[in-house]
């Protein structure tokens, strides 16, 4: 049985440090949005950014949008419970 608890404080560990790492990379994310919006309006960015290079930052800003707010769910459920 102690293996198992030690294999889950493991994923534990390894779960806050890839967490930690993916935090990192949505601040450079949101870095680089904010990049585009102080230098180009929506509409130009909409009507002369390459349409496969858009439609790449849709799928990707709507997963990590979805992915989040399933977290954000699960988090008001705990904090619910709490109550």
């Amino acid at each position: 049985m102690q293996s198992g608890s030690k294999k889950q404080a493991v994923d534990v560990a390894r779960l806050n440090a890839d967490f930690s790492a993916a935090s990192v990379e949505l601040l450079s994310a949101h870095c680089a949005t904010d990049r585009l919006r102080l230098h180009y309006s929506t509409h130009d960015i909409a009507s002369f950014a390459e349409p496969t290079t858009l439609h790449k930052a849709f799928s990707s800003a709507e997963a990590v949008y979805r992915f989040f707010s399933q977290i954000e769910a699960h988090c008001r459920q705990k904090e619910e419970s709490k109550r």
